[in-house]
């Protein structure tokens, strides 16, 4: 009997893009009047702490709450306007050359590539349209006449994530020991464990270690490269959602780093 189909699990930021997506469009959206330009700065400030420290649970915890808070009564058509403007020039340069190669290597094994990312999905479903994925899972927020309610329907993060592969693979039949997951941060542990073949990419500091006592490879991404100059890509087998929810999870950011750094 030959084997049942496969597929290759990835997270987004700063696995297979060099930045935060729910960080990027700052200078965007105070452009558009959104936010303020401290709010851009404190959004530089936030970015250079990602890449280097990464984002702990309790830190994505405090931001889920804020996000949540801040997105009632935000027009939806509004948010999609500015992020589908800016979203090419935005993410093109950001992609990994390595992750662009991975995503090609499974697509020619027949493996099916699924992007699993904490962001929402109006952001990760373009995204990962620009890259021939096959599927994505990302956060959803609740929409009602057309504006955000503040409620957040799934939330894609932590072991949230590990729980949507494995109805992927039930309703798609994957062997999930025969299965892929790249991550860089510890909090995707569940996802990770979740398939035979873990990879850590650009770890964090508890996923390094992590993964040198589990034994799980441990890549480095380093080269970013512009997409449509230099990458062709498979035909993309699902339609693109509009985009709205990248730019709403960017303001919460920089308005809960505004929240965090205030003194006491």
């Amino acid at each position: 009997m030959s084997p049942g189909p496969t597929a290759a699990f990835f997270d987004l930021d700063k696995t297979i893009i060099a930045k935060s997506s729910t960080l990027a469009f700052s200078r965007e959206f105070q452009a558009g009047g959104l936010i303020s330009r401290g709010a851009v700065l404190r959004s530089a400030y936030a970015q250079f702490s990602y890449l280097m420290l990464g984002a702990d649970h309790d830190q994505m915890e405090r931001l889920r709450q804020f996000m949540s808070r801040l997105s009632t009564g935000w027009d939806v058509r509004t948010v999609q306007e500015i992020v589908a403007d800016a979203l090419h020039n935005i993410v093109d340069p950001l992609v990994y050359a390595e992750a662009v190669r991975l995503i090609t290597e499974h697509h020619d094994a027949g493996h099916d590539v699924i992007i699993v990312s904490t962001s929402g999905s109006e952001v990760v479903e373009p995204i990962g349209a620009m890259l021939g994925a096959d599927h994505v899972v990302a956060t959803r927020m609740e929409v009602a006449d057309g504006r955000y309610t503040g409620g957040i329907t799934f939330y894609a993060y932590g072991e949230n994530k590990a729980v949507a592969v494995r109805q992927l693979a039930e309703e798609r039949g994957y062997d999930l020991q025969r299965c892929h997951a790249y991550s860089d941060s510890i909090t995707d542990e569940p996802m990770l464990s979740a398939v035979g073949h873990p990879f850590a990419v650009n770890p964090d500091r508890e996923l390094r270690r992590l993964a040198h006592r589990r034994g799980w490879p441990v890549l480095v991404f380093d080269k970013p490269v512009a997409l449509r100059s230099r990458v062709r890509f498979p035909p993309v087998r699902r339609t693109a959602a509009a985009v709205g929810v990248a730019a709403l999870l960017s303001v919460a950011v920089v308005g809960w780093l505004g929240v965090r750094r205030r003194p006491a």
